[in-house]
């Protein structure tokens, strides 16, 4: 979308969903991720969901979703008992170089978007939220354009209008806002699911 604000992301790759995490999903959200996924369902995938969302975050902002790791990392292929071997992934490397693992169970699935046949580029989009103190270090973080996104910045609810910003990420943002309104504490993991796609030209919810 040039030009216009949106929120981290892109496609999971093949290896996000071997990746270690310092805690994984709740039971809640791995069972409505899977409930969507078909006949290809599968924990893997669930995992690299989540995992997706979190490195894509690091590789475009700098920021880590990330809890402390309790085990040496090790670079290269070395193998020893309770110790986590580092991946191939330039990105997962630079996010693990700091001795934090991706937390996977700070995660909240809220929403998904999908665009319907028949479009140039189709998308199918899960959302994750996520409260701020997972995000280890952040007061001395700087966010760091990537060559994906520019003009990084954080931005308040009531401040959104002001911004470029496409009508589905209107409605995401809507959906945070009110999960946030009502749960300022603690995002359970009952959140029911809220579902956006496009029919005869008109965007249709359904909460899952």
């Amino acid at each position: 979308m040039p030009g216009k604000f949106v929120f981290p992301g892109g496609r999971a790759d093949a290896g996000d969903g071997a990746i270690t995490a310092a805690s994984e999903l709740s039971v809640d959200d791995t069972q409505k991720l899977l409930s969507g996924m078909g006949a290809r369902a599968s924990l893997r995938r669930a995992r690299a969901l989540g995992l997706c969302a979190i490195r894509e975050t690091f590789e475009e902002t700098g920021l880590r979703v990330a809890r402390p790791s309790s085990d040496k990392i090790l670079s290269g292929k070395q193998l020893s008992s309770g110790n986590i071997i580092m991946p191939d992934n330039r990105d997962w490397c630079a996010f693990l170089e700091r001795g934090v693992l991706p937390a996977l169970g700070d995660l909240r699935y809220f929403a998904r978007a999908v665009t319907p046949p028949g479009n140039v580029r189709r998308f199918d989009t899960r959302f994750f939220i996520a409260f701020r103190d997972s995000l280890p270090g952040l007061e001395s973080s700087t966010l760091v354009p990537s060559g994906e996104l520019q003009d990084l910045d954080w931005v308040a609810f009531d401040d959104v209008d002001r911004l470029d910003v496409a009508r589905i990420t209107q409605a995401i943002l809507k959906e945070a806002r009110v999960l946030l309104s009502e749960n300022l504490f603690d995002l359970p993991a009952t959140l029911p699911v809220a579902q956006y796609s496009k029919r005869h030209g008109r965007f249709v919810r359904e909460v899952i």
